[in-house]
């Protein structure tokens, strides 16, 4: 006897602590049922429709031209009321759809009420799983349906192709309307995407007495919106049979797309039980992975900086060129000495620096130097740019003096000749150096009118 009790003790445990560790399944019973996820729930599913691990009702999975069906694993009995009359229902579920391409995307969704839960003769694309291109509209498939729809197609009579519609047996809706919900402050319509991916909430109602159908959606997060987007009046009695299966039909066109429910309740003769959506399952992330907000603000800062860096590295490095910029001319090859370039001579005399400065004349200021590899020790004579002196002269004191050997006067050692970027006249700045004679250092007195910087 104490085993016994000690099973049924274990087994009551049991339970429990699959109740815990499973939330989402909250109540289910012959009236109603609600679900906030999927994690342990025996839906039954064909097709592509699956059950993700993290407790997302996947309806398609992607892959074109295929549909998935789910339903609730037992069947409603609607014909045990008094009259015979189909009773008052009401679903609400929350939903998400994904396309590759939104604008032109595939196929969308359905939730139905139906006298099978076998749809294995339907057809995928704009059947949505529902019927296929020989009985759509038949008397015989006892069904009823809400469709969210993402594709219009005109054999139809779709308005768009971002609607919802009510079903009766077809997919030619007998009312329809463009996805929305209306603003109960003030009444305005707002327009929603079915395939945004953002999770949106659907309500459907029937009342019995009234045969009144009402659709609602909103955004998730969003109370109820008062007014339906969709009502119609259809008595249901003449549709739907004694015993009935509720579930969800989905497909797949050329068009990558997959369709997603997060949440389920329905109830009847009483209002759908309430989804706590605090305990709903997370999409998948879907495209590309979105940046960060610091990314979005650092790479652009980032590049501007790496552009102008660049482009300050560019412009020192065509200053520095410009800077020692020098001429050569035929006349240098055939007569002219030793030719000095005139970054060496800018160093050598540290910039041409007044502290280096040994004397001026009519065409010119001589500097002290040393050159840096040679440390040899140089006047460097800098023609100024006032001088009156043309480049023939120029020319000609460069080749005449660098011939001439005389004791009294200093060898010419070297010249060079740079361009002027700021003359606009047909002379070049030059400069020509001598070299240092004993202890003394010498420079040369030229009437070279050419010019130097």
């Amino acid at each position: 006897m104490l085993v016994s009790e000690m099973n049924h003790l274990s087994l009551l445990l049991h339970l429990i602590f699959f109740i815990v560790l499973n939330p989402s399944v909250l109540s289910t019973s012959q009236d109603q049922f609600v679900y906030s996820g999927f994690t342990g729930v025996n839906l039954t599913l064909d097709g592509v429709a699956t059950v993700t691990p993290n407790g997302l009702l996947e309806l398609t999975n992607g892959t074109t031209l295929l549909k998935g069906h789910a339903f609730h694993p037992t069947p409603f009995h609607f014909g045990e009321t008094s009259n015979g009359t189909v009773p008052s229902f009401s679903v609400s579920y929350v939903f998400a759809i994904y396309c590759a391409v939104p604008v032109i995307c595939g196929h969308g969704m359905a939730f139905l009420v139906a006298a099978s839960n076998n749809f294995s003769n339907t057809m995928p694309t704009q059947y949505l799983g529902l019927t296929n291109d020989h009985n759509n509209g038949k008397a015989t498939n006892h069904f009823f349906a809400v469709e969210l729809d993402t594709s219009q197609n005109d054999e139809f009579k779709d308005i768009n192709n971002n609607h919802v519609g009510i079903d009766i047996n077809g997919l030619n809706s007998v009312n329809s309307s463009k996805a929305g919900y209306y603003d109960d402050s003030d009444g305005n319509l707002h327009n929603l995407t079915l395939t945004s991916y953002k999770m949106m909430q659907v309500w459907v109602e029937y009342n019995r007495d009234s045969t009144h159908i009402d659709v609602t959606l909103a955004p998730l997060y969003m109370a109820k919106p008062i007014k339906p987007i969709l009502s119609t009046t259809y008595n249901l009695s003449r549709v739907l049979t004694d015993m009935v299966y509720v579930g969800f039909s989905a497909s797949t066109g050329t068009i990558i797309s997959q369709q997603y429910v997060l949440g389920w309740s329905f109830g009847v003769n009483r209002p759908a039980p309430t989804i706590d959506i605090t305990k709903l399952p997370k999409l998948p992330r879907q495209g590309p992975k979105p940046r960060s907000k610091v990314l979005e603000i650092v790479l652009p800062i980032g590049t501007a900086a790496f552009v102008i860096f660049v482009g300050a590295i560019v412009v020192l490095f065509v200053r520095r060129r410009l800077r020692y910029t020098e001429l050569r001319e035929n006349w240098e090859v055939e007569f002219g000495p030793h030719r000095f370039s005139y970054k060496d001579l800018v160093h050598a005399t540290k910039g041409f620096k007044s502290e280096n400065l040994l004397g001026a004349g009519g065409f010119g200021r001589v500097y002290k130097g040393v050159l840096q590899v040679s440390k040899l020790e140089i006047a460097v004579k800098r023609i100024s740019h006032d001088s009156k002196q043309g480049m023939k002269e120029f020319v000609a004191e460069v080749v005449s003096i660098g011939r001439l050997q005389h004791r009294n006067l200093v060898k010419l050692h070297g010249y060079c000749r740079r361009k002027d970027s700021r003359s606009s006249k047909a002379l070049h700045p030059a400069c020509s150096t001598s070299m240092r004679t004993g202890k003394k250092l010498y420079s040369i007195e030229t009437s070279s009118q050419a010019m130097c910087s």
